[in-house]
Parts: structure tokens; sequence; C-alpha cells
């Protein structure tokens, strides 16, 4: 058998030996070539050329990065100061106008959005029946000033017929005595006798009535008979229901009571009929206006009255109002609520609340025009600085008391 290894594979095929061996050469070089080609790329990815515009990036970030740390803490550590809500708002007085009697309308003096004047006429009620009221207790008041006349001349009247009585008293008393002397003569009967003490009784009784019927009159004249009749308490209440109706028909003509601007007028027609103590219309203070802010209760700590306030309205974002912390209401919001929540039963979910503040706000002229309930958002200048963590002042309090 022939020796497979010493055979020439290039012979059975006529193929020249030497380009046999050359094939293998060429593609041993291919594959390695092939191979590193991926290294070398890698090489080249792994070091970039450094561009000469980025060769100082590195080096400032090392400089900035403490000095950004440094100015960060220093003001976190000096802020604080401000506190800030949007939960804010305007506030003015508002006046429900009513009247405190009942009428048929009869006037409107105002339009919607009018501004008026402390006493300007809003509108008139019918007054008719209010001026006949008053003219009956005008003559009211003559009725009683008669009646008192009267009585004061019954009174003296009453006096003459009392003295008269005891003019009797004393003549019948005499005859009595008389009757009884002639009775012991037997000039004069029994019968007579009889009469005569009849006649001294009726006298008597009738000084005592006559008596009971004076001070009656004396009464009814404040137990003075010779009181003036301006002072007499009947007289006072006739005057005085006089003015009642005086009163009354001077609230038929209704006034601004305020100055502002008047709201809700179309509301109130002529000829309506208007209850007492109906609200017809509404006037809104423009010259007396606050800030109502609802902060949470955690933001209130160093909250006090007299703080310096800037207020931001949204409807003039380039205007800048200025204030001061007027007062903070003693309860939450919640604490006024017809329902107040029942902490103690079932389920408790702590929320965090929020207290009412009344801000001062200045209104400067030139300043555009505030109206109730725009929004705002406040902030107040606290003066408490934010100071360190409270970790880090822990550490350096018990690193000053372990050198201690």
């Amino acid at each position: 058998m022939p020796d497979i290894s010493t055979r020439d594979p290039g012979a059975e095929h006529g193929v020249d030996a030497a380009k046999v061996h050359r094939l293998p050469t060429k593609s041993a070089q291919a594959l390695q070539e092939t191979q590193e080609a991926p290294e070398q790329a890698a090489a080249l990815e792994g070091e970039p050329e450094e561009k000469p515009g980025r060769r100082w990036v590195r080096p400032l970030l090392f400089v900035l990065l403490p000095i950004a740390l440094a100015t960060g803490g220093y003001y976190y550590v000096e802020g604080g100061q401000i506190m800030s809500t949007e939960n804010a708002y305007v506030r003015a007085d508002l006046v429900g106008v009513s009247t405190d009697i009942s009428g048929i309308v009869r006037e409107v003096e105002v339009k919607e959005n009018q501004k008026v004047a402390t006493g300007d006429i809003l509108f008139r009620l019918d007054d008719l029946p209010f001026r006949l009221a008053l003219t009956r207790a005008n003559a009211q008041i003559g009725i009683v000033a008669a009646q008192l006349n009267a009585l004061k001349t019954s009174y003296r009247d009453m006096q003459a017929q009392v003295q008269q009585a005891q003019v009797d008293v004393e003549f019948y008393g005499r005859e009595l005595a008389r009757q009884n002397e002639l009775l012991k003569r037997s000039v004069a009967t029994e019968a007579s006798l009889e009469q005569a003490q009849r006649n001294a009784q009726s006298a008597q009784q009738k000084v005592a009535s006559l008596n009971q019927q004076l001070a009656g009159i004396a009464a009814n004249l404040a137990g003075d008979p010779n009181i003036d009749i301006e002072k007499h308490p009947r007289y006072i209440d006739a005057v005085a229901a006089r003015d009642e109706a005086a009163r009354q028909l001077a609230h038929t003509t209704v006034r601004a009571p305020m100055s502002g601007t008047v709201t809700n007028v179309p509301s109130l027609q002529p000829g309506q009929f208007l209850a007492a103590s109906t609200s017809a219309m509404s006037v809104v203070a423009t010259d007396h206006m606050w800030i109502e802010a609802n902060p949470k209760e955690t933001e209130l700590t160093y909250i006090k009255p007299g703080q310096d306030v800037a207020v931001t309205v949204d409807t003039y974002p380039d205007q800048e109002w200025h204030g001061t912390v007027d007062s903070v209401s003693p309860a939450s919001s919640s604490s006024f609520a017809l329902l107040p929540a029942q902490n103690t039963s079932g389920n408790w979910v702590k929320v965090v609340q929020r207290i009412p503040m009344r801000v001062r706000l200045d209104t400067p002229e030139g300043k555009p025009p505030l109206r109730a309930g725009m929004s705002v958002v406040i902030d107040v200048n606290t003066g408490h600085k934010r100071g360190l963590p409270t970790f880090l002042t822990g550490l350096f309090g018990a690193g000053a008391h372990h050198d201690v």
C-alpha cells in the first residue's frame, strides 16, 4: 500500500506543488489581518483623540464644584426667611343693604356697578302708608294731652266733692248728737235718731268713696296731680309712637351705608314688594381692603403680627403691593365647621390644617383697582434664617460638649 503521508496532493489533480504551498500562506495572512482589524478598531475607540477645547473642562469642574456647594450651602443656611403661600385672596367690607320696614318699591336710583358715597340714595319705598301713620301718631299726641287735662280737671272737681262730703259728715254728726239729746228728754222719737245715724254713716261712706276716686285720678296722673303733661308717661309714649312713625317714614328712602360699588341691583325692580330685613342689593367697599390668607399650620412657626408682607395679584403680575401681618386666627378653619371632625372615633388620618391670617394692605394712589375675591400670592418676611441642619448642629454640639 502506498504511503499516504508522502503523497503529493497536487500531483493527482495536476496542480503545481509550489502553487499549492503558496495558497495556504496567503489565506493565513488574510485571516490574521481580519482578526487584527477589530482589535485595532477597539483600541482606537478606547483611546479617542482628545480635542484641544475640552482639555480645560475637567479641571474647571473640579474648581467650580466646591464653589457651587459652598454657595448653595450658604444660601440654604441664610435662607428660609420668606413664607410664601398662594392660598390668599383680596377681601373687602361687603354689606347687604336692606330696610327694617316692608313696602312696595317705588324708585331705584342706582345702576349695577355704580360707585356711591355714604348717604347717597339707593332706592325708595312707597311712603303713603307711613305718612298716614305719622298723621295718626301726631293726632294721638293731641288726644292724650286732652285726656290728661281732663283728668286734672276731674281731680280738682273730686277734691271739691271730698271737701263737701266732709262738711256733710260734720253736719250729720251734729244732727246725730242733737237727736240723742232730744231722745233723752223724750222729745225726739227713736225713728228720728235712727235716721240721723243713717245720715251720718252715709256721709262718712261718701267721703271714703270720694277719697278712693280721688286717689284713682291721682294714679292716672302718675301720682302727681300737678305734673306737666309733657312729662306724663302716656304723653311720652304717644311722642315715642310719633317718633317711630317718623323713623319708618324716613326709612322708606334707603341710603348707602358706606362708600363703595353697588351690586345685585337688577334683583330689585319698581313695584316689587320688599319684605322687612330682606337684602335688596349689596355695597362693596373700595377704600378698605385686606388680604385673607390661609397658610398651613407648619408655615406659621415664625409668623408674628407686624411682619412685612409683599403681595402679588394674579390680575396684575407686574405690580406689587406691600402690607403687614395684622393678626392670626386663634383657631383653624375646620374648627368653625358645622360638623367638626371627630378625631377620637373611627380611623384617623392626619391632615395638615390651615390657619386664617389677615394682612393689612397698603393701597397707595396710582395702583390698579383691587376687587374682592382676587387671587394673590403673599411673601411674609419672618426674619428667621434656616440655619444649619439638625444633624450638623447636633454633631457640633456633641463635639463641643465632648471637648468641655
